[in-house]
């Protein structure tokens, strides 16, 4: 990370950490999925930063962030990526987001139509399509819970060396940052309950700036259908779709090449 800056910003009443590229260049936000934090984009923000003011922001609960008791919806979320680009004098930033970040992308960008410049979605929970109905707080301690209590109880090393075994096709250089957000992790992700329901068809049709949604295979761990993806595209028509094959949710890590490919792509139509 050569010169990049670390550093704290205070919103809606908690410290948020990021880590920034910097230089005088296009602001670019990137949101985190689920358990992951700001450094998880590191091979990202790599590429980006010789275009891009890169901010890699750890989500509350995240990361070196606070970790309140309570609000951990989209739309905490979204609020607190609106004060960090109110609050950093941020214009118009393109914002990135894999999986629950691409929520918090989408979100913000229905919520605060005017503070992103575009969105791009990296395999968002489809909450937009009534094929996928919104977890309830107890359904995502099941589903979740375990799992997070199982990675915690595990060194960064015994997580990188699993997750080498389990994700062959990811690169080394995505295993520390991914092991370290398990580390840092607050429980209160996990244990708290879910804050205001969102009504997402209603966020989604009032986003006015271009979208990307980015999507994998659903045999392999994708969770955005065809099916999604075209009610997406029918709720957003100045929306764009990119399929990227062999790959699953975690779509950069499995396929970087293609995927920055498609990112750059994106971002050289917006200029």
């Amino acid at each position: 990370m050569p010169n990049w800056q670390s550093d704290y910003i205070e919103t809606n009443g908690l410290k948020l950490h990021y880590t920034r590229t910097g230089g005088n260049k296009p602001p670019f936000i990137l949101t985190h999925g689920f358990s992951d934090d700001g450094l998880c984009w590191t091979p990202v923000a790599e590429v980006l930063a010789a275009d891009y003011d890169v901010i890699m922001l750890d989500a509350r609960g995240h990361g070196l962030s606070d970790g309140p008791e309570e609000g951990y919806g989209s739309l905490d979320y979204a609020a607190d990526v609106a004060g960090v680009i109110e609050g950093l004098g941020l214009h118009k930033p393109l914002v990135l987001g894999h999986s629950m970040g691409a929520a918090t992308a989408l979100a913000l960008a229905g919520t605060y139509p005017d503070l992103p410049g575009a969105i791009l979605l990296e395999d968002p929970p489809p909450w937009w399509s009534a094929q996928a109905p919104v977890l309830t707080s107890a359904e995502r301690r099941r589903r979740f819970g375990g799992r997070i209590v199982e990675l915690k109880r595990k060194t960064a090393q015994e997580l990188i060396d699993a997750q080498r075994i389990l994700s062959p096709k990811w690169s080394e250089a995505e295993l520390g940052p991914w092991a370290m957000s398990k580390v840092r992790l607050s429980f209160n992700v996990i244990t708290t309950e879910q804050s205001t329901p969102v009504d997402w068809p209603n966020v989604v049709a009032k986003i006015t700036c271009p979208a990307l949604l980015i999507t994998a295979d659903p045999e392999l761990g994708g969770i955005v259908t065809p099916e999604a993806a075209a009610d997406f595209q029918g709720i957003l028509p100045q929306a764009q779709v990119e399929h990227i094959g062999d790959a699953g949710h975690s779509i950069r890590r499995e396929q970087f090449a293609r995927y920055m490919e498609v990112v750059q792509a994106f971002l050289s139509d917006l200029k």
